[in-house]
C-alpha cells in the first residue's frame, strides 16, 4: 500500500506550503511534490479598478517584496501610457530599490534560509537566534543595525518602508529631500561593509566546512536547468532594467528579448493539486518536471543572474562572483545551495550601487515626473525581485480601466524546478519507508533555497483550476481517476 510522509507547514518561507511524499510498496519516494494551499486572486480583483492605482494595489501582494511589485507596477504605468521618467526620478527608484534589495537578502541570509548553513545539524536553533547563539552577539548587533538604516532610508523615500507609495506613471511623487540624499551618503559605507561582512561570515561559518561542500555537490541537490534573467547593456547583472537572457544548461544563449516579448517565449501549465501555474520555456515546450537541455523548465533568481550575466555590475561584487565561480568551478552552476551564496553576492553590488546612487548628483534634482498625455492601452514593466524575474503586464480601455492584468512572478516560474528539486532530494533522503528527522531537515532546505514566496505565486482562481478527483478502494488501491483539465491562454 502506498504511504505518505507529509511536512506541514514547511517553515520559513513567505506564504503556506507542504511537501508531501508518496511512498510505493516498497518503501521508495514514488513522488514528491510541494503543495501551495492558498489562494490570491489579485489578476482578477484588480480588473476594473484604475490602472493608476496598481503600484499601490499591487504592494499589498506580500508583505516581504513590496517594493518588487511596486517599481515593476510603475514601470508597467511608464510603458502603458508611454512615458519616460526624468532622470532624477528613475536614479529615485533605482536608490530605494537597491536598498530593498540589500536589506531582502540580509533578511533571507540570517532569518530564513540562511540559518540551515550557519547552524546545522538537526537539533540546532536553526532561526536568527540560533546564529546569535552560535556567532555571537556582535552578529545580530550587525544585521539589525544594516536593515535599520536600509529601511529607515526607504521610509524616507517612499512614505514608508512597508507598502511604499511614492512610484507614478511618469516618475515619483516628489523629488528627494536633501536631508535624505545626506543619509543616504553616510550610510552607503557601512552598507557595502555589511555586504562584505556577510560573505566573510558565510566563508568562515559554512563554505570552508566539510558538511557544505558535500550539500553543494551533492547530486539530490543539482538541477541541470535553463536559467532566465534581466542583463544590462554589457551584460552586466542588472536589477531594474535591460534585456531578458535565456541560457541553457551548458551556459549557451537560448534566447534574448525585450521584456514586452517575453509571452513569445514563456508559456504556463496548471496542476490539479496547487494554486501555482508552472512557467516554462515555450520553444522547449512542457516535458513535466525533469531538467536537461530538452526540458521547458527554468530557474530566476540570485543563481540564475550569476549563471545568465556576464559579469556583476560593481567592482566588489564582480570579484566575489569570481571568487564563487572559481569554488564551483565556473558557470552554469547548478547546485541549489549556491543561490545562498549568490544572494550575498548580489548583495554587495546592492550595496555598491547604493553607495554610488546617493552619490549622484542628477539624484536631488526638482525634475521627477513627466505627466502621462497618451492614451493608456497596453504596459509590461519588469524588475528583478530578490526571487527573480518580475513581469507586470496590464492592459486598459480607453478609459484607462484595466481589462487584463497579469503578474508572472519568480516563484511562480521557480515553482517547476522547486518541485524537480525537493523530489529529488526526497528520493536521496527517504529509504525504506523511513525518513529521520535529520533527512526532513535537508529536504526543507532543498526548497528553502529558492526563497519562495508563496503568496505571491498563487494566482489562479476556480474555473481555472484543474480538477482531480481520485476513488480508491479499502485497500488504497486507485479504482478510477476523474479528471477535468482547463486550459488558459497564457496572454489572458
Amino acid at each position: 500500500m502506498t504511504r505518505r510522509i507529509v511536512l506541514d507547514p514547511v517553515t520559513r518561507l513567505e506564504g503556506h506550503a507542504r511537501i508531501e511524499i508518496e511512498l510505493d510498496e516498497a518503501g521508495e519516494v514514488a513522488d514528491a511534490r510541494v503543495v501551495i494551499p492558498e489562494l490570491r486572486g489579485f489578476e482578477r480583483f484588480c480588473l476594473g479598478r484604475a490602472a493608476e492605482e496598481m503600484p499601490r494595489i499591487t504592494a499589498h501582494v506580500c508583505g516581504v517584496c513590496p517594493a518588487a511589485h511596486h517599481i515593476a507596477s510603475a514601470k508597467a504605468l511608464d510603458a502603458l501610457y508611454g512615458v519616460t521618467p526624468p532622470p532624477a526620478a528613475r536614479k529615485v527608484r533605482d536608490l530605494y530599490y537597491h536598498l530593498f534589495l540589500l536589506e531582502d537578502h540580509a533578511l533571507h541570509f540570517y532569518y530564513l534560509g540562511g540559518p540551515d548553513l550557519l547552524v546545522g545539524g538537526p537539533d540546532a536553533l536553526r532561526s536568527i537566534a540560533g546564529v546569535v547563539a552560535r556567532l555571537g552577539q556582535e552578529v545580530g548587533r550587525r544585521v539589525v543595525e544594516a536593515r535599520r538604516a536600509a529601511r529607515g532610508i526607504m521610509s524616507e523615500i517612499a512614505g514608508r518602508a512597508g507598502h511604499p507609495v511614492f512610484a507614478l506613471p511618469g516618475g515619483i511623487s516628489r523629488p528627494l529631500p536633501a536631508a535624505t540624499i545626506a543619509r543616504a551618503r553616510e550610510a552607503a559605507p557601512g552598507l557595502v561593509d555589511f555586504a562584505a561582512y556577510s560573505l566573510d561570515l558565510f566563508d568562515a561559518a559554512a563554505r570552508e566546512g566539510a558538511a557544505w561542500r558535500a550539500a553543494i555537490d551533492d547530486e539530490a541537490f543539482q538541477a541541470r536547468t535553463h536559467y532566465a534573467a534581466l542583463v544590462g547593456p554589457e551584460d552586466e547583472v542588472s536589477f531594474t532594467g535591460g534585456t531578458l537572457r535565456v541560457v541553457d544548461p551548458d551556459g549557451r544563449e537560448l534566447a534574448r528579448f525585450a521584456p514586452e516579448r517575453y509571452e513569445e517565449h514563456i508559456a504556463e501549465t496548471l496542476e490539479p493539486w496547487s494554486w501555482v501555474r508552472f512557467p516554462y520555456l515555450s520553444a522547449k515546450g512542457w516535458k513535466g518536471f525533469v531538467d536537461g537541455p530538452e526540458s521547458g523548465v527554468y530557474r530566476v533568481g540570485p543563481l540564475a543572474r550569476i549563471n545568465v550575466a556576464a559579469r556583476m555590475a560593481t567592482p566588489r561584487a564582480e570579484a566575489a562572483r569570481a571568487r564563487m565561480l572559481e569554488a564551483l568551478r565556473g558557470r552554469p552552476v547548478h547546485a541549489t545551495l549556491a543561490f545562498h551564496w549568490a544572494r550575498l553576492v548580489e548583495a554587495l553590488q546592492a550595496a555598491e550601487m547604493v553607495e554610488r546612487l546617493a552619490n549622484d548628483p542628477e539624484l536631488g534634482e526638482a525634475d521627477v515626473r513627466r505627466i502621462p498625455e497618451a492614451a493608456p492601452r497596453e504596459g509590461v514593466g519588469v524588475v528583478e525581485a530578490p526571487r527573480g524575474t518580475l513581469i507586470h503586464h496590464y492592459r486598459t480601455d480607453e478609459r484607462g480601466l484595466l481589462t487584463g492584468v497579469r503578474l508572472l512572478v519568480a516563484s511562480q516560474q521557480n515553482g517547476a524546478a522547486m518541485q524537480l528539486t525537493v523530489r529529488r532530494a526526497a528520493a536521496a533522503l527517504v529509504r525504506g519507508g523511513r525518513a529521520e528527522p535529520s533527512a526532513l531537515d535537508t529536504l526543507e532546505m532543498a526548497y528553502r533555497a529558492y526563497d519562495p514566496c508563496n503568496a505571491c505565486a498563487s494566482h489562479a482562481l476556480p474555473g481555472e483550476m484543474p480538477m482531480e478527483v481520485i476513488v480508491r478502494s479499502a485497500g488504497g488501491a486507485v479504482v478510477q481517476r476523474l479528471s477535468r483539465r482547463i486550459d488558459r491562454e497564457p496572454s489572458e
